[in-house]
């Protein structure tokens, strides 16, 4: 079966479109490939069709911050700009599983944005969406405390209560250092919320994790 029809979030192209992308073939990229850095130029639209990427900003002291994943369906706002302005990457981007994906090349791209209505609502209401996403991590950042954000990242990741992390992986995901998050933890293990052991926490109290998350919620 054709990918583009195996794939819901491509369902509003129109034949002119899928006829331009059908000849593109998925490619396969594994797991920990880093696909751009800053500086980098860019190369084409990703279309996600498998698996998980996550886009980092690292600050000139080495911390870093998840600006946001891109999934099944998903876009890379940072590709779409510098395809847009003929923009470099500002950030870094990573597969964090093995990954299936269609590199739509620059003078394609440009085309459908041109000439197909379908294509250009399909990346401008996704641009849309990770844009208010990414407005959204700047007011947590900004706006909601350490201990918030970390109590409601807990919750939202926890499976069978349990989050398979380390310090320094969660500091990044919440837009902290790894010294705070290990405080933190720390905190909400003598108030008996948690229990941290190597790679990992134990969530003993979600409810009160999630009370807290809740009190600075935006």
């Amino acid at each position: 079966m054709d990918w583009i029809d195996t794939s819901p979030s491509l369902a509003c192209l129109d034949a002119p479109a899928r006829a331009a992308l059908a000849p593109l073939v998925p490619g396969e990229v594994p797991k920990g490939t880093v696909l751009f850095r800053p500086g980098d130029a860019v190369q084409g639209f990703v279309l996600m069709l498998d698996g998980r990427i996550e886009v980092f900003l690292t600050g000139a002291n080495g911390r870093e911050l998840l600006l946001y994943a891109v999934e099944p369906g998903q876009t890379c706002v940072q590709t779409t700009l510098g395809l847009l302005g003929e923009a470099t990457y500002s950030g870094e981007a990573i597969t964090t599983a093995p990954c299936r994906l269609v590199l739509v090349p620059r003078p394609i791209f440009l085309k459908l944005m041109e000439n197909s209505p379908g294509f250009r609502s399909l990346v401008f209401a996704a641009m849309a969406v990770r844009m208010e996403e990414v407005i959204r991590l700047m007011e947590r950042v900004s706006f909601q405390s350490v201990e918030s954000r970390l109590a409601g990242w807990l919750v939202a990741r926890a499976e069978a209560g349990r989050v398979q992390a380390t310090h320094a992986e969660i500091a990044v995901q919440i837009g902290s250092a790894r010294e705070v998050v290990s405080r933190r933890l720390d905190a909400f293990a003598r108030r008996g919320w948690v229990r941290t052991e190597r790679g990992a926490v134990e969530l003993r109290d979600a409810p009160a994790l999630a009370r807290l998350a809740a009190t600075e919620a935006l």
